[in-house]
């Protein structure tokens, strides 16, 4: 039995020169784009490729229909994990700067593509150097296997479908963004402030401690209850800005032992492409 959701630094540690496991960096800043490569080349786990939230795990954007971050057509995604040396024997482990918030979505693209093990390294690149685990600027040799796609498509809702399921009662739609680019208060990143009709709000953030690890698993377990209830949870649908952080909450939810909810991934800078969707805000 792999690992599927959540990793700590210690297990890694062990698993470094395990031939079967492949580790990608997917640190990345939304203010400056070569951030993350730049800290990459400098120092990351050994053994570490390097995937680039625009460039790896977004396909082109087309100006008025797709998110800021569209997922890349699924060719193209399945060619980079073969370039990664990924088959259906890997264990893959994915990491950020960033507490987790891109490096689900490649746990997520991954887990799509039906590779169930996937984990995101607890605490990211902070956690393993609090601990004076090793890095190195060494970059990986590339050793190319074949992996072949199985699509889950239960995971993933489009447009065009969640325009009919978000006033199901049967249905929960779930904003991950901030408290406040859901209430329409705040918004850097998008034309349009507010949310998707119907939609509750749970910001990913809240499945982080202080220390900018996950909380325990019965603390997540209660965290989710309280907003899904009695609600299968492949009827929760999340979404957030672009498809990225949303992911966070997906993985939180299926360490607490709830399973696979759904991804949304054109999110809100989707939605908004089309003045005719509805959106709310509230005072």
């Amino acid at each position: 039995m792999g690992y599927n959701s959540i990793i700590q630094a210690d297990e890694l540690l062990q698993k470094l020169n395990d031939s079967n496991w492949v580790i990608i960096d997917c640190s990345f800043s939304l203010a400056k784009p070569e951030l993350g490569r730049k800290n990459y080349l400098e120092r990351h786990i050994p053994g570490a490729f390097y995937a680039h939230l625009g460039e790896d795990l977004s396909g082109p954007i087309i100006a008025g229909k797709t998110s800021r971050h569209p997922l890349p057509p699924i060719e193209d995604f399945v060619e980079k994990l073969s370039n990664w040396g990924i088959d259906k024997e890997s264990q893959v482990i994915v990491y950020d700067d960033a507490g987790g918030m891109v490096a689900g979505r490649l746990w997520w693209m991954i887990q799509w593509l039906g590779h169930e093990n996937v984990a995101l390294l607890n605490g990211g690149i902070q956690e393993w150097e609090k601990k004076y685990f090793p890095t190195n600027d060494q970059l990986p040799n590339f050793s190319r296997e074949e992996f072949n796609p199985n699509v889950q498509r239960n995971r993933l809702v489009e447009v065009e479908e969640l325009e009919k399921l978000r006033e199901s009662p049967h249905h929960l739609l779930v904003d991950s963004r901030a408290s406040e680019r859901y209430s329409g208060k705040e918004e850097n990143l998008d034309h349009t402030a507010g949310h998707i009709p119907g939609a509750v709000n749970l910001h990913f953030q809240g499945n982080l401690d202080e220390n900018g690890l996950f909380l325990n698993k019965e603390l997540l377990k209660k965290r989710f209850s309280e907003i899904h209830k009695e609600l299968a949870i492949e009827n929760t649908i999340y979404y957030c800005g672009s498809g990225v952080s949303a992911n966070h909450n997906l993985i939180a939810i299926k360490y607490a032992g709830f399973g696979n909810a759904k991804l949304y991934a054109g999110s809100w800078s989707e939605w908004i492409t089309d003045e005719k969707r509805p959106i709310a805000t509230e005072e």
